[in-house]
């Protein structure tokens, strides 16, 4: 499904990245929504709210609903998946379907933020992750049926970083809304999140120094080759696996000098979360939790589901640069909210519509001298 984390490079600065996973190709749109954007959230039965944008947002977004040739998906419609503003604030959107829904606030005279709308109020109105948790300890928000998922109330958990390395993970269980500060820095999927830190101490042995060697009566094992540190972490591409393993890896992973090297090696340790079509399948008649999408099949018509990493995201909090990249492509193309500032009007590019295309330097190694 999904998974993220949080890197420092030598100096502390921090970088976050996520993976996301589905069995279907979306029409994910990226967005930009300049301070000043309006947004308007409405969840039937409740007061309405509308907030203006603080802060300039890049994000990854999704129509609310399936567009129609005769009602195409507007710019309201686009929902915040992923994103980040210019305070270097960051919010995720990561998939939860064993989570029941049902969350409705008491105070329903209060304006109530419908949680499709959460990313576009937490990058529009925040700078850190402390301000969202104290906004969230007042602001009633409600889930609600999501027409472009089939009526499922939003299965989903959400995770907010910011420059100083705080984390915050926001869920929606059984009539109940969690906030919970994040130590790790990293989330998955299902199940709960301290179900996931409470998993955390059954790998308290893990570490990334290599015994390469072992005593067995006489005999002097000896390992030909490095990497035996890792043998301990899950296997599995599951999200209770996942978790362990982005633990790891964001913990252990060297901390890079420089903050172009960060982001190289924050790519490095997310391509170690990676998923190719046809890795792992699964059959209708057998189960599975899988999202599935109302009106959106996937392109293959296969018999089977596969999920595939849709695509990939890094995010550099203090310099403000976003880079993503989609399952069609091999290179991160970035994006740089100072210079995205001067622009006062939305705009809305699709994420297939990126160069995704290898650079070829065929010619150049051509006209090299021997």
């Amino acid at each position: 499904m999904c998974t993220s984390l949080s890197y420092r490079d030598a100096a502390g600065n921090v970088y976050f990245g996520r993976t996301l996973e589905l069995t279907v190709d979306l029409p994910y749109q990226i967005t930009w929504f300049p301070t000043g954007f309006s947004t308007v959230s409405q969840v039937d039965g409740a007061a309405r709210m509308s907030f203006e944008g603080r802060h300039g947002v890049l994000a990854v977004t999704m129509p609310c609903r399936v567009p129609t040739p005769d009602k195409p998906a507007g710019i309201a419609d686009l929902k915040v998946l992923e994103g980040m503003n210019d305070a270097g604030l960051t919010f995720s959107l990561l998939s939860y379907p064993a989570a029941g829904g049902g969350h409705h606030p008491a105070a329903t005279t209060m304006s109530v933020l419908g949680a499709s709308d959460l990313g576009a109020w937490v990058l529009g109105q925040f700078t850190s992750v402390a301000d969202v948790k104290a906004a969230l300890a007042t602001q009633p928000v409600m889930v609600q049926p999501l027409a472009i998922l089939g009526g499922v109330e939003s299965p989903f958990h959400y995770v907010v970083h910011d420059t100083t390395g705080a984390a915050l993970v926001i869920e929606f269980n059984r009539g109940k809304m969690s906030v919970y500060d994040n130590p790790v820095g990293v989330m998955t999927n299902g199940p709960d999140f301290p179900w996931h830190l409470t998993n955390l101490n059954n790998y308290s042995f893990l570490t990334n120094v290599d015994k390469p060697a072992g005593i067995f009566g006489s005999y002097k094992a000896i390992q030909p080759d490095s990497g035996i540190a890792t043998a301990g972490l899950p296997a599995s591409n599951t999200s209770v696996g996942r978790f362990v393993r982005a633990a790891y890896y964001a913990q252990y992973a060297e901390k890079a000098a420089t903050p172009d090297a960060a982001v190289g090696a924050l790519a490095h340790i997310l391509n170690t979360f990676d998923r190719a079509r046809g890795v792992t399948i699964d059959y209708p008649d057998e189960g599975g939790s899988h999202l599935e999408v109302e009106g959106l099949k996937d392109e293959t018509a296969a018999s089977y589901a596969t999920e595939f990493t849709c695509w990939t995201s890094l995010s550099d909090l203090d310099r403000q640069l976003f880079f993503i990249r989609d399952y069609a492509g091999l290179n991160f193309t970035r994006f740089d909210l100072a210079a995205l500032a001067g622009l006062k009007q939305p705009r809305v590019i699709p994420l297939k519509a990126l160069n995704s295309a290898v650079p070829d330097a065929t010619a150049v190694l051509t006209g090299a001298h021997g």
